[in-house]
């Protein structure tokens, strides 16, 4: 229960670091500003002369010189062992932590227990030796050992979970057994035990407050802004340093026997202050009245100077003790800036095995010169100098000589250098590599050779790389060059880039077992009139003349007023295949789900698997002793797959419950249907089901399409309605609604696949107006299945084509009015390209405007075979498309 409290309160001090920083800040102002230097009217020295305390002799002047100096001894060693996790970070946050919890620790006594300025003095060495960098130090390591901005605020927050309970219980116990010297009655130890009660307290709120959402702040203003891993990034993983910090909790047994331990030092408290007769002196602040009569008023003077320059130098005239521990701590600092080489180099080289060296540098691996030029030939990346970035909204931090360098071209050269690896020469034997991956280090320290050995001894999983190395790159690299060895030919890899892409959003989304990407051209048809809204399409195809003919259809359409479209049906669909003991059963179950209260039970149980997937109703079929289950549902902004089978699965259970005896297939039975050309989507519709709609004037047909109504009415009907159903097409009664549906899913990342479906198109044509001079187009697509938020639209491309629609992520006002959006707009566009075509078709230019548009003049790519034009079927002619 306390760590999940702990948890969220660190996530909440790690997401809003700003306001917990300026709010502790605050705080410590107000209280320095309540008593600022003038706690009380009587200072000594100053304007009253007071008694003098007596100064320390002999051995309790030694022994009081050895524990400030060991205080200070104390503090090097925890900053030199700091120094050997080689973050400089660390030793940052943990300096800083240190100078802030002083500060407001030197705040309090001077002002919350009215103490002299030089009780400071003494006051300091305390606090160095009860500060806990160790716990400071542990949240930092947790922190650093993020990849990433998103992973901050959840590793603090674990951290906070792990050491705030033990941390608050170990202030509670620490400060009751302290606080038990302000009672012995003895002058030194109760101002003793006062500043070191007041030290516990100072450093346990700092940690619990500022020091989280510093740590936070500090991170997330240094990290790199060029993707990779970033600067501040602790070599250890995060589960590694997770482990350690468990294994550190104290037992259960001790925590408990502290818990009774602070409950009997509270009554010891609570009886030796308030259960009898209050004592002559003992006031809140834990100073006795003896010695506030100490430094009571003995006689009234009129000070000789400023209270500041008092105070000043007050705080210079130092005793023999303090003049020691000053030249210790100096001696000490100098020695670990300047002297402690031996720690660094040390650092330096583990720092050099893990990391990457310089571009340019030799990471071959040990490798014959052969074999290294072969492989580098095969393994290709981009440079840092030029390369390919994707942005999504404004967050665009870079130059504008860099904005300028974005918006251009990207030269093909500059995407396909070779790459360059890890060097170790030669590698280390299979077991000592076993080793070092499971061993602090891990797989840092390893070499790109060394794990490609893990990998070939099974020890590493290859579709596991990026996940274990923490790399997403370096994982990609490794397995490029796993696969190279095997393959015919060893340039196959040339011209396939993987540099400069954000494989996070791939892993666990998109796809697996990667070894690059493949650019796609990305054209824009537009402006589209769609409902009084302008909309530049984004396409991305490798069919020439396919935006060109797109593009002159939402010319003319925007010439006629634009396009008029309505969803009239929007449900994603699951089938699960059951089957039972027999074909009574199977219809027992049927007309069980056929009555209310029961599609109720059901219902309840499927929506209550996702906030937006809502159940509409179970479309069922018997066939024998087997009956299909189609769950028809509501999936808000998603295309909704995922959703539709996890509640599928659980209305499954209801079903079991009520039918022991049903035996549960598969999930898909094919009844869906997904990816396949089908009837029930063409008749009953899946996704979004959309209708468009326009009206062509006759000139607009004349001047714009170069043909006449009559020539496209009598077209359609012989090409797209009877030549289709001499095909025997299901949902295929167009011109060419795949090209666009295609061109579309690909450039807005949807799932390519199930083009097969959504391109179910029926384009009907018609004369109309006056004279019938006119042409009415309407496309109707009953089954587009399209989202705007999880699978590939989280890619950055694929979402910026979708910020270029303005349809990327969910709807704020209307779950779902996004992705019908985004289907009346491929609508829309199908209705254009289909009337571009159409009118090509007509007028006998199809040949014409693919011999311009999508015969290649050049080798774009030199080292690429050419392609002869026989042997091309993208070069040949399409009239009987």
């Amino acid at each position: 229960m306390l760590s999940r409290v702990f948890q969220a309160y660190g996530h909440v001090c790690a997401a809003h670091p700003w306001e917990v920083i300026v709010g502790t800040i605050t705080l410590t102002s107000c209280l320095m500003s309540m008593s600022l230097f003038t706690g009380h009217d009587k200072i000594c020295g100053w304007n009253y002369v007071c008694s003098r305390e007596e100064v320390p002799h002999g051995p309790e002047n030694i022994f009081l010189t050895v524990a400030r100096c060991a205080a200070v001894l104390y503090i090097y060693i925890q900053f030199r062992n700091l120094r050997k996790s080689g973050s400089n970070y660390l030793l940052g946050i943990a300096g800083m932590f240190t100078i802030f919890s002083s500060f407001v620790f030197s705040s309090a006594v001077v002002n919350l227990i009215q103490a002299d300025v030089s009780g400071l003095k003494d006051a300091l060495p305390v606090f160095l030796l009860l500060v806990d960098i160790k716990k400071a130090s542990a949240l930092a390591k947790l922190a650093l050992s993020s990849k990433s901005e998103m992973e901050i605020k959840d590793h603090i927050a674990q951290g906070m979970s792990l050491i705030g309970p033990t941390m608050t219980l170990d202030a509670v116990v620490e400060t009751l057994v302290i606080a038990l010297g302000t009672l012995s009655g003895i002058r030194q130890v109760e101002i003793t035990s006062n500043f070191a009660w007041l030290s516990v307290v100072t450093n346990y709120l700092a940690f619990m407050t500022f020091y989280p959402a510093c740590l936070a702040l500090i991170l997330e203003l240094s990290r790199d802004g060029h993707g990779g891993t970033p600067m501040w990034y602790f070599h250890q993983k995060f589960a590694k340093v997770l482990q350690e910090e468990e294994e550190k909790k104290p037992n259960p047994v001790i925590q408990s026997i502290k818990v009774i331990m602070s409950a009997g030092l509270v009554l010891v408290h609570a009886h030796s202050r308030w259960g009898g007769e209050p004592s002559e002196g003992i006031l809140s602040d834990g100073l006795s009245q003896l010695d506030l009569d100490t430094l009571g008023l003995q006689q009234e003077v009129t000070p000789d100077q400023s209270l500041w320059q008092f105070y000043l130098l007050s705080a210079l005239q130092m005793d023999t003790d303090h003049v020691i521990m000053l030249a210790l701590a100096a001696f000490l600092t100098v020695k670990y800036i300047y002297f402690d080489y031996d720690l660094d180099t040390q650092i330096n080289l583990i720092n050099n095995k893990m990391s990457p060296r310089p571009e340019g540098e030799d990471r071959t691996m040990g490798v014959s010169t052969s074999t290294k030029e072969v492989e580098d030939d095969v393994i290709s990346t981009a440079t840092k100098s030029r390369h390919a970035s994707f942005i999504i909204g404004d967050d665009d931090s870079s130059s504008e000589s860099e904005k300028e360098s974005k918006e251009t071209q990207t030269e093909l050269n500059d995407l396909f250098k070779p790459l360059t690896l890890r060097a170790s020469s030669p590698p280390r034997d299979l077991e000592e590599c076993k080793e070092i991956l499971n061993s602090d280090e891990g797989p840092d320290e390893l070499t790109d050779e060394e794990i490609m050995l893990l990998v070939k001894d099974k020890h590493i999983p290859s579709y596991k790389l990026e996940n274990i190395l923490g790399d997403y790159k370096r994982g990609v690299a490794i397995r490029r060059k796993l696969v190279s060895r095997t393959l015919a030919s060893a340039s196959a890899f040339k011209n396939i880039p993987y540099d400069n892409y954000q494989y996070k959003y791939v892993d666990g989304a998109c796809c697996e077992n990667v070894i690059g990407y493949i650019p796609v051209p990305v054209g824009v048809a537009g402006p589209l009139l769609l409902n009084n809204k302008q909309y530049q399409v984004p396409m991305a195809t490798t069919e020439g003349a396919l935006v060109a003919s797109t593009n002159r259809g939402c010319r003319a359409l925007s010439m006629s007023n634009g396009v008029s479209s309505v969803v009239i049906g929007d449900s994603m669909t699951r089938a699960p295949v059951v089957r039972l003991p027999d074909a009574c059963k199977a219809s027992q179950l049927k007309r069980w789900l056929d009555i209310p209260q029961n599609f109720e039970k059901v219902k309840e149980s499927f929506d209550s698997t996702s906030r937006f997937c809502r159940l509409q109703k179970i479309q069922t079929c018997q066939a024998g002793r087997t009956v299909y289950l189609r769950f028809i549902a509501l999936t808000g902004d998603a295309m909704g797959m995922n959703m539709v089978s996890k509640g599928s699965e659980r209305a499954l259970r209801v079903l079991h419950k009520q039918f022991p005896d049903m035996e549960t297939m598969s999930v898909s039975g094919n009844y869906c249907t997904d990816k396949k050309a089908s009837a029930i989507n063409w008749i009953e519709g899946r996704g979004k089901s959309v209708v468009c709609e326009a009206t062509i004037p006759a000139s607009v047909v004349q001047s714009i399409l170069k043909t006449n109504v009559q020539s496209l009415v009598d077209l359609n009907i012989s090409k797209n309605l009877i030549g289709s159903a001499m095909a025997g097409s299901v949902g295929g009664f167009n011109a060419h609604a795949a090209n666009v549906v295609a061109a579309l899913f690909i450039a807005t990342g949807q799932d390519p696949a199930q083009t097969v479906t959504s391109a179910n198109c029926i384009t009907l044509m018609e004369a109309v107006g006056k004279d019938r001079g006119d042409l009415y187009i309407s496309c109707t697509m009953p089954s587009i299945e399209v989202g705007t938020v999880g699978g590939g639209t989280i890619l950055p491309p694929q979402a910026a084509c979708l910020q270029m629609l303005g349809l990327h992520g969910a709807s704020d006002t209307s779950p779902g009015q996004n992705a019908a959006e985004l289907a009346s707009v491929i609508c829309a566009t199908v209705l254009a390209g289909e009337l571009s075509l159409m009118s090509a078709l007509a007028a006998g230019h199809l040949v014409k405007s693919h011999l311009k548009h999508n015969r290649s003049q050049l080798n774009v790519i030199p080292s690429l075979p050419t392609v002869k034009e026989d042997q091309s079927s993208s070069e040949r002619t399409k009239v009987a498309r």
